[in-house]
C-alpha cells in the first residue's frame, strides 16, 4: 500500500467542449461531463504508449451484509463481454494489439486499466464505454465464475497462512465497519451470490457519475476528451449511489485471536486502529510505517531478522489512502524454533519504544528522503502517474498530491512520538498468533 505514495507528477489543464473544467498551471486536462464522468488526462510524450484507467467508486465497503465479495466478483464479470463485443474479447483484443489490462478491486474502490500503444488508444475507449453501459451478465458465464472466485478464496486466504490470519485479524479488529469483511469476501456468502445481486450491483455503481477515467502518456489531451466525451457522453446519468456511513465505535479493550492452521512457521500480526489521510496526523504514521518496515535497514527488519534472529521476516504498513479510519499493521514470521510469544514481545518493544525514545535526526531524515525519493524516481511509469493521480482525486482532489512531499517534509521526531503515543496504546491493540498444526490434522473431525 504504501508505494501508492510514491510517484512524481506534472500535470496540465485544459478546458474541453460540454465538460466543466477550470484552468490550471499544473498540466492536467481536468473535466467533468454533462453526466457525471470524472476525466484526468496527462500528456506525457517520452514513449508512444499510454495507460487508461477506468476507476470506479465501489468496493468492498460497498457489499451488503451476507453478500460480502460482490465487488470483487463483478469486476471479474466485467471481462466476460457484451453484445457487442462477446466473452473473453476485450483481453482478447487487448492482446492481440500489443497490449496489457488488469483490474483489482480494494476496499474502497474498483480499478480496471490498460497498458498499450498510443495509436490504439481509440480502441481501449471505446472498449470500455461498452462495458460501462452493455455488460452481459450470462446466468452460466456468473455460475462458472463464482468457481472461480471460490478456488481464489481458497488459494490465496484458506490455504495461505498470512492471508487467514490477516482475514481474522480484521474481523476481530472492525465490530461494525465493513472493512472488517475480506474483499474476496466469505465463502458462504459467495456461494449465495445470484446473477440478479450482481446485475443490481452493476445498474447502481457502474455509472458515469461513479466513475472515473484517467489517462496519461503520447496523446494529445483535448482529442482524447473528444474521444472520451463521444463515447462515454451518452451514457446516462444515474443516482447517485447511497455513501457507506457507518463509524466504527471506539476500541475500549485489547482484542486477540489465535488460530491453528497447516503452516510451516508461527505468524503474529498486530493492528491499532489509525486514522486516514484526513487527519493531521497522517503524514507522521506515513512516517513511522517508513522507519518501522521500509526495506532491510527498516527498525523491525533489522531488530527482529538481523539483531535478534528470531523472525524469517519482519515489518509493518499504514493505508494513508483509506476512506475511512484502518489499521496500522505490524507483523512478523517465527524462524524455526522461535515461539509467537517472543515475535509479540520483540513487535511490542518496538512500539514501546517509539512512544519513548524520540527517533534520530538521522533516521528521521532517511525516512523522509525514502518517501520522497520513491515519490519521484517512479515518474517514468506513465501507468504510475495515473494511477496516483487517481487515488488522490478519489480522497479529494488530484491537486492534493503537492501538499504530500511538504507535509511530510514537516514532520519533527517530536510529531512522531506523540503520534505514536496516541495511536498504538495497549487497550486499542488488535493481536493475531497462527499456530502451526500438522499437515491433515485441520481435516480430522
Amino acid at each position: 500500500m504504501k508505494i501508492l505514495l510514491r510517484f512524481a507528477l506534472c500535470f496540465v489543464l485544459f478546458v474541453a467542449l460540454t465538460a466543466a473544467a477550470a484552468p490550471a498551471a499544473d498540466g492536467v486536462l481536468e473535466a467533468t461531463l454533462d453526466n457525471g464522468l470524472r476525466v484526468l488526462l496527462l500528456e506525457d510524450h517520452r514513449s508512444p504508449v499510454v495507460s487508461l484507467l477506468v476507476w470506479y467508486r465501489v468496493g468492498s465497503r460497498n457489499d451488503r451484509a451476507g453478500a460480502t465479495g460482490l465487488a470483487h466478483l463483478l469486476e471479474h464479470m466485467m471481462f466476460k463481454g457484451t453484445p457487442t463485443y462477446g466473452p473473453r474479447m476485450f483481453s482478447g483484443l487487448i492482446e492481440q494489439n500489443g497490449g496489457q489490462d488488469n483490474a483489482f478491486t480494494s476496499q474502497d474502490h474498483t480499478s480496471y486499466f490498460v497498458n498499450i500503444a498510443a495509436d490504439k488508444l481509440d480502441l481501449v475507449v471505446a472498449l470500455e464505454a461498452d462495458r460501462m453501459r452493455n455488460l452481459l451478465l450470462d446466468a452460466k458465464e456468473f455460475e462458472s465464475e463464482r468457481q472461480v472466485v471460490m478456488e481464489e478464496r481458497r488459494s490465496r486466504t484458506e490455504d495461505d497462512p498470512e492471508g487467514f490470519l490477516g482475514e481474522e485479524l480484521s474481523a476481530i479488529a472492525f465490530v461494525a465497519h465493513p472493512y472488517r469483511s475480506p474483499i474476496v469476501g466469505w465463502m458462504e456468502d459467495i456461494r449465495g451470490l445470484t446473477v440478479e445481486d450482481a446485475r443490481a450491483f452493476y445498474r447502481t455503481y457502474y455509472v458515469p457519475n461513479n466513475a472515473l477515467v484517467v489517462a496519461a502518456g503520447d496523446f494529445k489531451a483535448s482529442v482524447l476528451l473528444e474521444s472520451i466525451r463521444r463515447a462515454f457522453g451518452p451514457i446516462p446519468r444515474a443516482a447517485d449511489p447511497s455513501p457507506v456511513k457507518v463509524v466504527e465505535p471506539k476500541q475500549n479493550g485489547e482484542r486477540r485471536v489465535t488460530v491453528r492452521k497447516e503452516a510451516q512457521l508461527p505468524l503474529v500480526f498486530i493492528g491499532y486502529p489509525v486514522p486516514n489521510f484526513r487527519a493531521p496526523d497522517a503524514p507522521a504514521l506515513e512516517l513511522l510505517s517508513t522507519i518501522l518496515s521500509e526495506g532491510r535497514s527498516s527498525r523491525l527488519y533489522r531488530r527482529l531478522v538481523y539483531e535478534q534472529q528470531i523472525a524469517l521476516n519482519a515489518g509493518g504498513d499504514y493505508s494513508y489512502f483509506s476512506a475511512d479510519p484502518n489499521l496500522f499493521w505490524f507483523f512478523a514470521t517465527a524462524l524455526p524454533g522461535q515461539a509467537p510469544e517472543a515475535l509479540e514481545r520483540a513487535l511490542l518493544q518496538e512500539v514501546e519504544r517509539l512512544k519513548t525514545e524520540p527517533v534520530s535526526a538521522t533516521e528521521l531524515e532517511r525516512a523522509k528522503n525514502q518517501i520522497e525519493a520513491s515519490f519521484v524516481f517512479q515518474q517514468d511509469s506513465v501507468y504510475s502517474r495515473a494511477s496516483l493521480l487517481a487515488r488522490f482525486e478519489l480522497i479529494g482532489g488530484w491537486r492534493l498530491r503537492d501538499q504530500f512531499v511538504p507535509a511530510i517534509r514537516a514532520v519533527t521526531a517530536v510529531d512522531l512520538q506523540r503520534a505514536a503515543r496516541a495511536y498504538f496504546p495497549d487497550e486499542r491493540r488488535n493481536v493475531g498468533v497462527l499456530l502451526p498444526i500438522p499437515p491433515g490434522e485441520s481435516k480430522r473431525p
